[in-house]
């Protein structure tokens, strides 16, 4: 009888366990998975000046206390607008370090108020609930839009944003942020070698081109110095972002990338004839990557190096007298530099990548905060702000009215007073992507992008390592490439959602919802334990 009712006091802690267990787990999944985020941003009727506000704004600075002193000047000439308003900024050392912090912080609501980005990183923020704000209506609104009534500076109008950098900060046809500055890529080259080999240089350069001038380069005497330079290093071509490289390759071959459905269609043909290509001249040794072999300008700036593609926003580290230098002022050379496109594979048509950071901003409960938000975004589009950063390096502002002013025009005349402002290959760089503007594209974009971009990087990469390794390259080699690079950038999980399925693709599962898997597994084996000791008590 004792036992019996030993049994029946052991029943009540046990219900009372599952059911706590019950309301514990339906709490978690409700609060960690179910979770709706915040309300959808609407434009309120006006912004209470008499409020106060805080916000937070992560930008990207190379440790160019020029660009950090020019986002301090805006943030203090703002603030004379808008007292109101305080702006903390947060500086990062690269985009990939914002991008982190952002997906980081979405879970606990913490994103900074406006960020630094790119369109690609705001797809993968997207998947939260209301996390960044669409600026659509925003920007259109005609008292606090851009050129509204009611904002306080002389900001651009959205007619005043240059047309097709404006259209490629949206998402789905819907504008998620607001461009910053552009940029695209551009080819170094050492005009005295390429002559030297027997060559001119064509106004527009081809990769046949290239290739060939590269090959013939690497002749060398009897000591084993090259000739063309006497020393004992040369990397005729060097590429610094080999996913640019890719993607632009397959553009003028009107090739398969990736559509913005999300559709990818990188592991082609002509991709694998790309590859091949650049194997062969792998091997010998013409051309490399930023990743295997270093920076470019360093190599170019040294003599060992004739074709240097890098951003126009690294044109301040290119050439004899570059304001910025990253190797011994002993190993550099003499040479005359000459700024192009990049490589095309048609010169009628000619396909350049445009890039460079973009603006957004992230969802509040206080839709005043996000108002603020918004006139600081605005603010980073004035006149002072757009020509004062695009002075700073290769880049060329995103608004007609800036780039039509008396002052941003002298400062193009004046290319070449000095090897500082007005350093001529900056600028020659500048002018080259103004006068190209209606030859850029981008990429699409989706959440997954960011990846894709990376696998064909990667693509190249491996190629190039292969090569110099001696590795032999053929069908099988590509077939595995293909399986291993999408395999290592879960593009097989984005294939499949892209063509039809109807799971919708998460992505990894939070933090707390591990956590919870984990507790759960851990209760049930407690209370398994604590059901076999009930029982030999009974017994």
């Amino acid at each position: 009888m004792r036992k019996s009712g030993n049994l029946r006091e052991n029943k009540f802690p046990l219900r009372t366990i599952l059911l706590l267990l019950v309301l514990i787990s339906v709490t978690f999944l409700t609060s960690c998975h179910g979770s709706k985020g915040l309300d959808a941003f609407s434009v309120p009727e006006s912004f209470d000046e008499s409020k106060n506000y805080e916000i937070t704004f992560w930008a990207k600075n190379d440790t160019n206390k020029t660009q950090t002193r020019i986002y301090e000047k805006a943030i203090e000439d703002f603030q004379e607008y808008y007292p109101n308003i305080t702006v903390k900024i947060r500086f990062y050392t690269d985009y990939g370090k914002i991008y982190n912090d952002v997906i980081t912080n979405i879970a606990t609501l913490t994103t900074p108020n406006v960020c630094i980005t790119y369109p690609d990183h705001i797809a993968t923020y997207l998947t939260g609930n209301n996390v960044v704000v669409p600026l659509t209506e925003l920007a259109s609104d005609p008292e606090y839009g851009l050129g509204g009534s009611q904002v306080k500076f002389d900001g651009p109008t959205e007619s005043e944003v240059v047309p097709k950098y404006y259209d490629e900060c949206k998402i789905g046809g819907v504008q998620y942020a607001l461009p910053y500055m552009r940029s695209t890529e551009i080819c170094y080259v050492n005009k005295d070698m390429v002559e030297a080999l027997g060559y001119t240089l064509p106004e527009v350069l081809t990769w046949d081109f290239i290739y060939e001038v590269s090959e013939k380069a690497m002749a060398k005497d009897a000591d084993g110095n090259f000739i063309i330079n006497g020393q004992k290093v040369l990397i005729p071509f060097i590429y610094k972002s080999t996913d640019n490289m890719m993607i632009q390759m397959l553009r003028q071959k009107n090739a398969g990338y990736a559509d913005e459905s999300g559709e990818i269609g990188l592991f082609n043909d002509t991709t694998k004839d790309i590859l091949y290509e650049i194997y062969k001249h792998g091997k010998t040794g013409s051309f490399s990557t930023f990743k295997i072999s270093s920076y470019p300008g360093n190599f170019l700036n040294a003599g060992q190096c004739i074709f240097a593609v890098d951003s126009s926003a690294g044109a301040t580290w290119m050439g004899s007298h570059a304001p910025m230098q990253d190797i011994h002022e002993s190993k550099i050379i003499e040479f005359n530099l000459e700024v192009h496109p990049v490589p095309q594979f048609d010169e009628e048509n000619i396909a350049m990548i445009s890039q460079g950071p973009s603006v957004c901003i992230f969802n509040k409960a206080d839709s005043g905060e996000v108002m603020a938000s918004w006139l600081f975004t605005q603010f980073l589009l004035t006149n002072d702000v757009q020509i004062a950063y695009a002075k700073t390096e290769g880049y060329v502002p995103v608004t007609t009215k800036a780039i039509e002013t008396p002052e941003y025009k002298e400062y193009l005349a004046n290319a070449g007073i000095d090897n500082k402002e007005h350093y001529a290959t900056k600028i020659e760089a500048t002018k080259l992507l103004i006068d190209n503007t209606d030859n850029t594209f981008t990429t699409p974009v989706f959440n997954g992008s960011a990846s894709l971009r990376t696998a064909a990087g990667q693509l190249i990469e491996d190629v190039t390592k292969s090569a110099k390794r001696g590795e032999t390259v053929d069908e099988a080699y590509m077939e595995n490439l293909y399986e291993r690079v999408s395999s290592l950038y879960r593009l097989d999980q984005l294939g499949a959602v892209s063509q039809g399925s109807s799971k919708e693709n998460l992505g990894p599962l939070p933090t707390t919802a591990k956590a919870l898997l984990l507790g759960l597994g851990i209760a049930w084996i407690l209370i398994v334990i604590y059901w076999i000791i009930g029982k030999k008590k009974v017994s």
